[in-house]
């Protein structure tokens, strides 16, 4: 019988689906275990090679442990709502509810035709009404909550009002800037108590600065813009003040950095998050001065947070971020249009591009000073990109001595520099130690740097010019997007307060709409909807929420999909626990894992749930990179590519993965059948000028490594590769590239090894013409020794996703069995059993063949027999007259007159001895026979 891969994968994969084979229940009586990958968007292009990596991986780990016994959740849906999905459906001319549907098809196709063992049954799509309801709800919980920093956790805001009415806010830890009595409570309006439960809500509207992309019409987060433009579509982005949602995020911040040390994640991931949250101890310090501006004298105070006040008396200057709302108070008329000018240019740059190390430095004078705290000294009031509004207050004490940036900043604009620690300062760089003794440093003279850290914080709260402040570099996560293809929150406003819908009237469903230009002034699309905004009890809020939504608690929703009465039962949520094995990738590190932890920490807060870290243990895949291709121009024509050689132009040869050698080589009859194979394929604009040798024309043409992308032309299809070689090949060659978190190029010529490797697999069960030839006859020790040694090493590897190695290990394997000729049902069904994780379909086809009844899927996986590891024997190189001729596997316990016989008694030793008794048999234990003849 021959191994027609096609037939079995299609026949496999329609009984699986047919018998519900990866259907999972909630079942107290099995050990559960939850794996899950991060949910893809579905684009319109479908998945590349790249994107099944961590896919696989996922699914090879969850068949390997369905066979342990577990009960395995290992469910997928689509992150179907958010800006991917609508800029698609803008770039194709189509209603994004549509292109979805579509792309969602599309994608599950594919990922059907690889062989997950996906339970479709708990699919979920963020874009669903059935299921955004209880994301409006978990939004409303938000709305409806504070965290009350002295029980550690979120509370009813209900709580809150109870006790502003009996006592104001003197009893409350974290007054975020408000201070009131019970009676002054009391007299407030509506509106005036509705803007005060504002600054303690964990899901709150403000006015804040936010990232606004004017070509997409949104607002993005900050991991959305890169270098000053839109990670998507590369548009630029600039600084606006607008009405937001907010996530109170920092109000977990605590909490998020405490939870890093319970999970297991990567230490740069952890890291990554830590420095994102940037938590810092310090204290925040009062700087008065009395402006001069064409208004007259204004007096005013810059709060300034500092880690550092034992440096206080090297205080040479102040700097503000441009957008601090004293810079236009305080700027002098000399100043104002200098301070426009530079405001001009801030506005176009972004957070990332301000705080990266520029050669240049910018900033502009107000013409303002403050006083000194303990000094008689004017300090000057400066703006400058380097600071930023978010972080802390906006506003920095320079200290030029100690600082890289300040010294740099007082050089460049000739301000005299205060030296506070002697010696260690030379005067041609910062020092920013703390082991210094001060100097010039009044009451602190004498000290070392970190040991008077705290005696300054005191002097300075003694003397009320400020307190002791933990800060953070982590901003409150904007939670709106002026788009349509988003959650609507379910929040009404009437007289300027928002008032949330009851949950009785959830889900509040997206209109549909045939066309979704943004708003005016920067609204959404939704404000274009009149008949849909105007509701007899107010406006509706016009922005949608952000893709991060819907992700942020999906992965309790799988636990119990088709809930109508809540988004998912304790009895469920509580019997899967956390995510024991998360995959996903590194780009979601400060976005989604951090808004995902904050989530679970909240709905833990309300004791829906047991535990507060969503995911036990990450696993993120390392990127594959693609080949891509560039034609050299030189003159009018495209020239062959030599390295070191200076050309006009470099022009990408798209595809040209598919049409190129791998000697960077491409001859015109591959280019001529390329240009063929595909309408997408084409060719470039200018004359291909082709070399000639003995009759073939061709050019080389630049290779370089980039990241695997569609918009670099340089994607496989996996589709393609799944036809040509079957989805076993594809799954089991994509595992055996390298280290799962580890980046790697993708290269088909690899797969060929792979492919082979099934197809012997395939000859050792069947012959073309006898059929299964597999015997029951009993295994001998030396099989069962290389079987259970590979069943030891293939577990061990898989446990520790060294998918790459068990992958070896089974080429090994079969290779040893091949030279045993077994075809022992003893021996093959196990190895069935540990292959059919990697490479389920062929392992079920053959796993039927051998007689046994229902799936692979639900074997038991093989225990590993210690007897069978124990080397008993030895299999020895036999050389005659110093040539190998044979190996023959001897007891280790054999004697020098045992061994000779069994040499002897060999028939290949026979044929080459031909009769001849030996001079010397020398026997070296454990390491060789030779025999001399």
């Amino acid at each position: 019988m021959e191994y027609k891969f096609r037939e079995i994968e299609k026949k496999w994969q329609a009984y699986w689906k047919e018998h519900h084979v990866y259907q999972v229940k909630n079942d107290p009586e099995k050990k559960p275990f939850y794996v899950l990958d991060m949910f893809p968007y579905p684009s319109g292009a479908g998945l590349h090679v790249g994107h099944p990596l961590g896919y696989i991986a996922s699914d090879v780990f969850s068949r390997y442990k369905r066979l342990k016994g577990y009960n395995v959740l290992h469910p997928m849906g689509f992150d179907s709502f958010g800006l991917p999905a609508e800029q698609y459906a803008l770039e194709t001319g189509q209603h994004p509810a549509k292109t979805t549907e579509q792309n969602i098809k599309t994608f599950k196709s594919q990922l059907e035709k690889i062989g997950f063992s996906f339970d479709w049954d708990r699919e979920v799509q963020t874009s669903d009404p059935n299921y955004y309801r209880w994301t409006q709800w978990i939004f409303l919980k938000l709305f409806s909550s504070w965290y009350n920093k002295t029980t550690n956790k979120a509370e009813p805001v209900e709580g809150l009002i109870a006790e502003f009415e009996q006592s104001g806010t003197a009893n409350i830890q974290d007054k975020k800037g408000c201070n009131f009595t019970a009676e002054e409570w009391k007299a407030f309006s509506e509106k005036e108590q509705q803007d005060i439960l504002m600054n303690f809500r964990l899901a709150y509207s403000s006015f804040g600065e936010v990232n606004w992309c004017e070509a997409l019409g949104t607002v993005l987060a900050n991991d959305e813009v890169i270098n000053g433009v839109s990670e998507r579509g590369g548009f630029p982005v600039e600084k606006r003040k607008m009405r937001q949602w907010f996530l109170r995020i920092t109000d977990y911040a605590d909490r998020l950095l405490e939870g890093l040390e319970r999970v297991e994640y990567s230490e740069a991931m952890k890291e990554m998050q830590r420095n994102w949250i940037g938590r810092s101890e310090g204290a925040e310090v009062d700087f008065s001065g009395v402006a001069e501006t064409k208004d007259g004298k204004k007096p005013f105070t810059i709060k300034v947070y500092t880690t550092r006040p034992d440096t206080i008396f090297g205080v040479d200057f102040m700097v503000l971020a441009p957008e601090h709302d004293l810079v236009k108070e305080i700027t002098s008329s000399a100043q104002e249009q200098a301070i426009d000018e530079y405001l001009q240019y801030v506005k176009s740059r972004s957070d990332r591009e301000r705080m990266a190390e520029a050669r240049q430095i910018t900033g502009c004078f107000t013409g303002a000073y403050v006083d000194h705290p303990f000094m008689d000294k004017k300090v000057p009031v400066w703006i400058s990109e380097y600071v930023l509004s978010g972080y802390g207050t906006g506003a920095i004490m320079a200290v030029p001595c100690g600082d890289e940036r300040d010294f740099n900043f007082a050089k460049h604009f000739n301000i005299p520099i205060t030296n506070i620690i002697g010696d260690a300062y030379t005067g041609e760089e910062a020092n920013p130690t703390k082991d210094a003794i001060l100097e010039n440093s009044g009451f602190l003279n004498g000290m070392v740097m970190r040991d008077a850290i705290g005696t300054a914080i005191d002097r300075i709260e003694k003397g009320g010019l400020g307190t002791r402040k933990v800060n953070y570099k982590m901003h409150d996560a904007g939670f709106s997007r002026q788009r349509y293809w988003g959650e609507p929150f379910p929040i009404i406003w009437k007289d300027e307060i928002a008032y949330p819908l009851s949950e009785n009237d959830l889900p509040l469903e997206l209109p549909h709409v045939e066309k979704y230009a943004p708003g005016k002034n920067g609204e959404g699309p939704l404000s274009n909807l009149e008949d849909w905004v105007n509701t007899p009890l107010g406006r509706r809020e016009t922005s949608t929420m952000p893709g991060y939504a819907g992700s942020s608690w999906y992965f309790l929703r799988y636990t119990d999909p088709h809930n109508n009465k809540e988004f998912a039962s304790s009895d469920a949520m509580n019997y899967w626990g956390q995510v024991d094995v998360y995959v996903g990738g590194t780009e979601h590190a400060v976005g989604h894992l951090l808004y995902s932890r904050m989530w679970t920490k909240f709905i833990y807060d309300y004791g829906y749930i047991s535990f507060d870290e969503p995911y036990k243990k990450l696993i993120n895949q390392g990127m594959i990179t693609g080949k891509s291709y560039f034609f050299t121009k030189s003159g009018d024509k495209i020239v062959s590519y030599k390295e070191g050689a200076e050309y006009e132009m470099m022009v990408r040869f798209k595809y040209g993965h598919k049409a190129v050698d791998s000697t960077g080589k491409l001859t015109k009859k591959a280019f001529e059948e390329f240009l063929k194979e595909d309408s997408i394929h084409e060719a470039p604009q200018f004359e291909i000028d082709w070399m000639n040798d003995g009759g073939e024309e061709y050019i080389y043409v630049k290779e370089e490594a980039e990241k695997m992308s569609k918009s670099k032309f340089n994607v496989d299809n996996p589709d393609d590769l799944v036809y040509k070689y079957g989805a076993d090949t594809f799954r089991m060659y994509e595992m055996f590239l390298g280290p799962i978190e580890q980046s790697k190029p993708w290269d088909t010529k690899g797969i060929e090894g792979v492919n082979r490797f099934l197809k012997k697999l395939w000859r050792l069960f069947m012959d073309e013409e006898k059929g299964l030839i597999v015997t029951d006859e009993p295994a001998t020790d030396a099989e069962l020794r290389v079987l259970h040694k590979a069943i030891k090493k293939i577990g061990e590897d898989t446990e520790r996703f060294s998918f790459n190695t068990a992958v070896s290990a089974f080429m090994i394997l079969l290779n040893e069995l091949s030279d045993l000729k077994c075809r022992k049902k003893e021996i093959l069904t196990p190895l069935l059993i540990i292959l059919s994780p990697y490479a389920p379909h062929i392992t079920e086809e053959l796993y039927h063949a051998l007689g046994y009844e229902g799936s692979v899927v639900t074997a038991q996986y093989p225990q590993v027999k210690e007897q069978y590891l124990v080397e008993s024997e030895k299999e020895y190189p036999v050389s005659v007259n110093g040539k190998l001729r044979t190996k023959i596997f001897i007891s280790l316990e054999a004697t020098q007159e045992e061994v000779e016989s069994i040499v002897m008694d060999n028939e290949v030793i026979k044929k080459w001895i031909e009769g001849k008794k030996p001079k010397k048999v020398i026997y070296v234990k454990n390491k060789m026979i030779n025999l001399v003849i």
